[in-house]
């Protein structure tokens, strides 16, 4: 049985998604962040026979998000996703997209798949301890924003300094960076923070200090700091390389993410 959640069913909600913190981040976060009550979101559950809670749909804005961690209906989940219109995106774990895209009947103007993974101890993290690793302030953020709009990879990144001030505020995002000669020249930073976990994001370094571990410093204080607040901590990564900077760090793959861009 399928039925939209509200505020009382926040316990058995946070006990099916709270099982796999960092897998759960984005519904997580919103969940924290705007609750059961908003116009712009909301949350569906999926019980089975004897009453249980085996999977989630949470919808934000215009995108789609689901978890289980067990068969559940995909069929009753595709419907609510084919009949709104609205509805532009869906992402998630490959193993439960997969079973939600055969139902899908609105057409996938794109599908792109990324590797998911996850860091929940320091313990193959090696200390920065011969280079200042420097928290980004509200004062900093033009300066962030003109050294990742200046990097390849991020030459179409929405960067709104007011967004950026907002969210730093509230504490769902925080930002390192190393300094050459006065410049910012690498930076790494987490975006969706919760109570529980976090996701890098923001990684990147000028091209003309590469090669100098500026990045793999930035990414390892950051995880250091997050992990010693009790969050787990995870990233997505499309480049096979970049996989095995993180992984020296401690992350693993815990498999794929999915998103399908719908019209």
């Amino acid at each position: 049985m399928i039925r939209q959640l509200t505020k009382a069913d926040d316990e058995i909600c946070q006990q099916l998604i709270q099982q796999q913190p960092a897998e759960n981040l984005f519904i997580i976060g919103d969940i924290e962040a705007y609750g059961y009550e908003q116009d712009f979101q909301k949350i569906w559950g999926d019980f089975d026979d004897e009453g249980q809670l085996r999977a989630v749909l949470l919808k934000y804005e215009k995108n789609f998000l689901p978890y289980a961690n067990s068969a559940f209906d995909a069929v009753g989940f595709a419907k609510i996703i084919n009949q709104d219109d609205n509805g532009k995106m869906l992402s998630g774990l490959k193993h439960v997209t997969e079973q939600l895209e055969p139902f899908i009947d609105r057409r996938i103007a794109n599908k792109k798949e990324l590797y998911y993974a996850k860091c929940t101890d320091d313990a193959a993290i090696q200390p920065v301890t011969d280079l200042e690793i420097k928290l980004v302030t509200v004062e900093d953020l033009p300066r962030l924003k003109q050294l990742l709009t200046s990097i390849p990879e991020f030459e179409n990144i929405q960067f709104e300094i007011e967004t950026k001030k907002r969210n730093m505020e509230k504490g769902v995002t925080r930002a390192y960076y190393v300094e050459e000669d006065g410049e910012m020249v690498s930076t790494a930073a987490t975006t969706a923070e919760n109570s529980k976990s976090a996701m890098i994001v923001g990684v990147g370094t000028d091209k003309d200090y590469k090669k100098r571990g500026y990045a793999t410093k930035c990414v390892s204080k950051l995880c250091q700091d997050v992990l010693a607040e009790g969050k787990e901590l995870c990233l997505f990564y499309d480049n096979p390389d970049a996989g095995k900077i993180y992984k020296r760090i401690g992350f693993r793959d815990i498999g794929f993410w999915t998103m399908y861009y719908l019209d």
